[in-house]
């Protein structure tokens, strides 16, 4: 990556710049410097101290990334909502694991990418900055690079990146409107399962109710925190768990996962900075709970 430094940027040093005027985070800056990348100045060589003046051309060059044991291309079907040369949003469907693992080391979202990269030439890997569970349906944002990532996942600790849910709980919601503001933690003796408890952290769910039949209410749902498993823990704690939710007490017989759709994603771009929003038609095996 090049940048010809303006003159309102003379006399910074070379860390002041990346940090405060591109966004590069301190690990990042780390990783150049001591994993193989490098930054130059007019074509030479410079140390992140060096003083910049108005004209220069400074480029960076980030190191090789290396790929995870299970991270290996395989020709996985993808719905890529957006694509570009910093970011890439997919619409992942229920069933499909986010990242490969030892319980799920192939068929997944990021298997899939790695394909998609290979088969276009892209030089990346993969940096998933809104991750889903497996059985979670919905939008979700990968960086391409580790600046891009640097950027948006500064972003999102900050609150500037958020995700609007569709949910389908079990009952009849007391309240039609409400927030949900609980602290939530890992449940003992479960490498798995979180729970509501005084230990956990801070977790905060906002909830609409769009539509009710006799079994379940609609509801949507914008979070204030990112806790894991935030919304199905919150509906299960409130006794209206997510309906095909069985780890935590939903009801499998109408729907075989939980019942949870990423809808929107509202960011704004690492590079250019303009706002972007998606969005992602409810899938047919929630729909039918409404048919």
């Amino acid at each position: 990556m090049k940048w010809t430094i303006d003159k309102k940027h003379e006399g910074m040093t070379v860390r002041h710049y990346l940090q405060n005027v591109r966004g590069f985070s301190r690990r990042l800056l780390r990783s150049i410097k001591h994993d193989g990348g490098f930054i130059k100045v007019n074509g030479k060589p410079e140390h992140l101290a060096f003083l910049l003046t108005a004209g220069d051309v400074l480029a960076v060059r980030f190191p090789e990334e290396k790929k995870g044991v299970y991270m290996q291309p395989e020709p996985v079907p993808l719905s890529i909502v957006y694509e570009d040369d910093a970011i890439l949003v997919l619409n992942k469907p229920a069933k499909m694991a986010t990242i490969p693992s030892r319980h799920h080391p192939t068929g997944t979202l990021a298997n899939g990418i790695l394909h998609h990269y290979k088969t276009n030439d892209i030089p990346y890997t993969i940096h998933v900055v809104t991750r889903l569970d497996r059985n979670t349906s919905g939008l979700v944002l990968v960086a391409k690079h580790k600046y891009s990532h640097s950027i948006l996942s500064a972003d999102q600790k900050a609150g500037g990146i958020r995700r609007k849910y569709q949910a389908i709980v079990e009952g009849d919601l007391a309240q039609p409107k409400g927030s949900i503001c609980l602290p939530i933690g890992r449940k003992d003796g479960s490498i798995i399962e979180r729970t509501v408890t005084q230990a956990g952290k801070k977790a905060t769910t906002h909830y609409t109710t769009v539509r009710k039949t006799n079994e379940h209410t609609f509801v949507d749902i914008e979070l204030e925190t990112g806790r894991t498993h935030q919304i199905r823990v919150h509906f299960a704690h409130i006794g209206h768990p997510l309906a095909g939710d069985n780890l935590y007490g939903g009801s499998c017989q109408r729907i075989n996962r939980q019942a949870l759709h990423c809808c929107e994603l509202i960011l704004h771009h690492p590079i250019t900075k303009k706002r972007l929003v998606f969005t992602s038609a409810l899938p047919n095996d929630m729909a039918k709970l409404f048919a």
